[in-house]
């Protein structure tokens, strides 16, 4: 035991060649826009810390985010990503301790005409039985502990891949959903248009047919008609597209008691979300923490291909009994044991291993960019969705008020033209006016929805359960 406390002392305090971590400075502006188009700060929690079951209200849209999550092809993908990365790092891990095994033996030997006896036949066993282990490398230099640091931190960096994963497809989905919903309102609005260009040209051509008006008139309501009917079709259309792309996304044929039925008077999520915070919050994105346990991963490789330049030790040691008689086997005496320690150095590699060092090292500095840029990125989109957030309220108030004067407009136009003041152009342009009216605003509540869907994705939330 005496002699294994040296040993063991060297072992504790074996060399770490990895360059220590420190987390790089922010390279964004120190807090998130605030003031002028953007929202005034209105801070009091984090995005993240807000559930995604409690972000989306609508009982139907929650219902088909969690069988996304439960579904998803890409999902299942990310979480395999996981599991591959984490046996990965418990087969690496394995190296840090020796493994050891057993085996017995038994040998049987027949030798003739020994000479001390002449003309007799000699035969001799031998049974053994051994345990131990066989070229552990001991780490004076932690090579095997920064590869196994390596190890780990690629794992981390593939958990937090899925989880970035996870807040994407809960985003898409949400998206996919608002898109199909907001359809539904075009579908609509085109439907009614048409009864109204309808009406429009069913009067024109009675009048022409009547005399009091030109053939140019009928025409005109005719492409108007005949507009609303295209765009009928292409909103149809694109109404079953919109069910496949959420199919997809969801990964099963969502039921149709499910399925929007429109944006209108229906409230999809929290009306706000925290806004003015400092950029310390994109640091807990889960891609940026991927960036960032990818970057400490590379480190480590540095650690490892510095430690290449050092010896290599490794230790045999095998402990066991022999005897030429099985039943005296484990008898006292016949106790065994060898130890081999050897140690080998590269003289000559041609630049081998400085090579390998260069490579950690840029690969450590590739990190780095990434890192960084993954930062900026989230800034950027975070910055982006803060922007239209601060403005869609105007947008949707100036839209609805559109909206008002452009039906009020066409009320008056057409009775103007009903009662002969004005030419049926005017009352075309109007009708024309308030469709396209009615079509915007249905585009800007989309937008509105959106932004706050994708405001809390950028914000990292999407994942605390309740």
């Amino acid at each position: 035991m005496k002699r294994l406390l040296p040993l063991t002392a060297l072992l504790l305090a074996g060399c770490d060649l990895a360059p220590a971590y420190h987390r790089p400075g922010l390279p964004a502006p120190a807090t998130l826009p605030s003031g002028g188009i953007y929202p005034a700060a209105n801070a009091t929690t984090n995005a993240s810390d807000i559930a995604w079951q409690d972000f989306f209200v609508d009982a139907a849209l929650r219902q088909v985010i969690g069988e996304g999550l439960a579904n998803n092809r890409d999902l299942r993908v990310a979480l395999a990503n996981v599991q591959q990365a984490r046996a990965q790092y418990r087969v690496q891990r394995a190296d840090l301790l020796p493994t050891i095994g057993a085996s017995a033996g038994a040998t049987y030997a027949r030798a003739s005409s020994d000479v001390t006896r002449p003309g007799v036949d000699r035969t001799s066993h031998i049974y053994s039985v051994d345990a131990g282990f066989s070229a552990f490398e001991i780490d004076l230099f932690g090579r095997v502990r920064n590869l196994t640091k390596a190890a780990l931190d690629q794992y981390l960096a593939t958990e937090e891949g899925a989880r970035a994963t996870r807040i994407t497809l809960i985003a898409e989905i949400a998206s996919a959903y608002l898109t199909m919903a907001a359809d539904q309102d075009q579908l609509r609005i085109s439907q009614g248009t048409l009864e109204s260009f309808r009406q429009s040209l069913d009067l024109t051509t009675a009048q022409f047919q009547h005399g009091v008006i030109s053939e140019l008139e009928v025409k005109q309501a005719q492409t108007n008609y005949e507009q609303a009917r295209y765009d009928i079709a292409a909103l149809q259309t694109q109404i079953a597209r919109d069910q496949n792309a959420l199919n997809l996304l969801v990964g099963t044929t969502v039921s149709q008691d499910l399925l929007p039925t429109g944006l209108t008077d229906r409230v999809f999520t929290l009306a706000q979300l925290p806004a003015g915070l400092s950029s310390d919050v994109l640091l807990q994105r889960p891609d940026v923490l991927q960036a960032e346990d990818q970057l400490k991963a590379q480190y480590a490789n540095i650690g490892a291909a510095r430690a290449a330049f050092f010896p290599q030790i490794s230790l045999t040691a095998l402990a066991g009994t022999l005897s030429t008689g099985l039943s005296g086997l484990f008898d006292h005496g016949n106790y065994t044991y060898q130890v081999a320690p050897t140690a080998s150095q590269t003289i000559f590699d041609f630049g081998r291993n400085a090579a390998n060092l260069r490579y950690a090292k840029a690969s450590r500095d590739a990190a780095l960019a990434t890192y960084e840029k993954a930062i900026q990125t989230a800034f950027r989109e975070v910055a982006d969705a803060l922007a239209q957030r601060g403005t869609i309220d105007e947008q949707l108030r100036a839209r609805a008020s559109r909206v008002d004067a452009a039906g009020a407009a066409y009320k008056l136009s057409d009775a103007r033209y009903r009662s002969g003041v004005d030419p049926f152009l005017t009352s075309l342009d109007a009708q024309r006016t308030f469709y396209a009216a009615q079509q915007n605003l249905v585009q800007t509540r989309l937008d509105a929805a959106s932004n706050l869907v994708e405001l809390y994705r950028a914000l990292g939330g999407g994942l605390r359960s309740k």
